[in-house]
């Protein structure tokens, strides 16, 4: 084991704890988003991340993960990018519209007394992932680093060949490094979409990773019924996570910014 990775695994038995979660409401345009902020407890400033749900809309699953994140070190907004369009849960399509609500929770994240004075990292969940690399791609200097969980790397609204046999041309564009995490027993799509967005990444030379779970399924990190190495995967996916943000955020092993 390097000495780097040891000193991360160190940092990470000493994290802060989480602090508060707080509601607020910021306005895009004339729709006001809602948004949750999770920080870390004591004195920032904190790292900043923005936190991109899936289309299964934002819930308790979403508020536990960024409290973990926090807990982590990071502050952590998280809109709400579905009902200030008042869109459904498990919407049939994207809206590109909600796009905007999420680059203007980005700059609210920025501008907060409470963060450092950098770019931000983003996770981002399923279509989360579309969200982050569609922002990474219009907003580079913004970005410092992303981590999907299965997400989604090309329109949702493409044809389904498209889904099947190409990516989006964002991926051609981003220059923020990129952490992939899905299991193999994700469905076959979906680790497709993965796949060939990675080996588009690798082949200019972008920095990315893929982390593929074995015997793990779509949402194994959250599952009511994960299987023993579901649980393990959680576990390990929220500490690779860490690790990939601390790293290319470029704070200090403890996780504060330098």
């Amino acid at each position: 084991m390097s000495r780097v990775l040891v000193m991360l695994v160190l940092a990470a038995c000493v994290q802060p704890a989480f602090a508060e979660a707080v509601k607020g409401v910021l306005q895009s345009g004339a729709i006001e988003v809602p948004y949750e902020v999770a920080r870390p407890e004591g004195k920032g400033p904190f790292p900043p991340l923005l936190y991109i749900h899936a289309k299964r809309g934002y819930d308790e699953i979403d508020r536990a993960h960024i409290e973990q994140l926090a807990a982590q070190g990071f502050l952590v907004l998280a809109p709400d990018w579905q009902s200030g369009h008042f869109i459904e849960r498990w919407p049939d399509r994207h809206y590109p519209e909600t796009e905007a609500d999420v680059e203007a929770a980005l700059d609210v994240l920025l501008k907060r007394s409470d963060v450092c004075r950098m770019p931000a990292g983003i996770v981002g969940v399923s279509r989360g992932g579309y969200y982050a690399l569609r922002l990474a791609a219009k907003r580079p200097e913004a970005v410092a680093a992303i981590a999907t969980y299965y997400g989604h790397f090309q329109n949702p609204n493409a044809p389904e060949g498209q889904q099947l046999f190409s990516v989006a041309p964002e991926v051609k564009d981003l220059k923020a490094p990129l952490l992939q995490i899905i299991g193999d027993a994700d469905f076959e799509l979906r680790r497709m979409n993965n796949g060939r967005a990675f080996y588009s990444l690798v082949e200019r030379g972008a920095t990315v990773e893929i982390q593929m779970y074995p015997m793990a399924r779509r949402a194994f990190d959250f599952r009511n019924d994960a299987t023993p190495e579901e649980k393990i995967a959680a576990r390990h996916a929220r500490a690779r996570v860490r690790a990939w943000l601390v790293r290319h955020m470029r704070l200090g092993v403890d996780g504060r910014c330098k």
